[in-house]
């Protein structure tokens, strides 16, 4: 492999980059993301997953500093458990979005996070660790109406039975300028996010709050809301599990999350 000077900080997804099936950190790749540290290099985890997941990861990744969340619509301090900043979506711009979606993408059903929780329409079956709490339910013109949704900072629309793609192509369309739509699910699960909140967006903005240019950047991830920070980064890896599209526009190729590909570029660069 081609040796690159050290880089000052290490931004990676986790579902499907750095974590295995199950949600587990190998040993290899533990001990990667120590000595990165160790070295003086950052950690930052930036991921789809809300807030409120992260505490299920802690025995998993360790006290590593931050985590930008829910595509970069929040940043949480993992050690504390403190969410540090939100980028919020207006409530009224969420209603057009949503209603664009719904007309052109009937049986669209749509859930909500904040920074208090998860909010969600009827036809929203929650999985995961959702199923078992309780949390607002109304259509999505009830919950933002009554304010039960204050801070929202990222919208999720979920479609009974077209193509993962084809669902995120034409929520795209529908929607235009007027919010940032992604995915990053093997089922059709659309990510919706303020104008402009990527998670390049917010990686950024952490790094020019710490003194850090792109160019000290190493990133890695697999899905289409990669994207943006995949090209944003000075360095940048594709997972070989990656999507099509992450393949296609990532120059640099690691081996898959189930080997630890992560770990591998790191320790050729500490």
């Amino acid at each position: 492999m081609t040796a690159f000077p050290r880089p000052r900080l290490i931004a990676t997804d986790l579902d499907g980059t750095l974590l295995c099936s199950g949600g587990t950190v190998t040993t290899r790749t533990a001990a990667a993301l120590a000595a990165a540290e160790a070295a003086g290099v950052q950690v930052v985890f930036v991921t789809g997953r809300p807030p409120r997941w992260m505490q299920h990861l802690g025995a998993h990744i360790g006290g590593h500093g931050v985590a930008i969340c829910s595509n970069g619509g929040a940043v949480v301090d993992v050690r504390r458990g403190e969410l540090l900043e939100t980028y919020p979506f207006d409530p009224a711009r969420t209603l057009s979005v949503t209603d664009l979606i719904r007309a052109e993408l009937p049986g669209t059903a749509f859930a909500f996070e904040f920074p208090d929780g998860f909010a969600r329409e009827p036809g929203y079956n929650v999985v995961m660790w959702e199923s078992d709490k309780e949390h607002p339910v109304g259509t999505a013109a009830e919950l933002l109406a009554a304010g039960q949704v204050d801070g929202l900072f990222k919208v999720l629309g979920k479609h009974p039975d077209l193509a993962p793609d084809e669902f995120l192509d034409r929520a795209r369309a529908a929607v235009g300028p007027l919010a940032e739509v992604t995915r990053s699910s093997p089922i059709p699960l659309v990510e919706i996010s303020a104008p402009g909140v990527t998670k390049a967006s917010s990686l950024a903005r952490w790094c020019a709050q710490q003194g850090i240019e792109a160019a000290e950047v190493v990133a890695f991830g697999d899905m289409p809301n990669d994207l943006e920070m995949l090209a944003w980064a000075g360095q940048s890896y594709a997972v070989a599990n990656a999507h099509p599209l992450v393949l296609a526009a990532v120059a640099r190729h690691t081996v898959s999350n189930e080997q630890d590909g992560v770990a591998a570029i790191i320790e050729t660069l500490i």
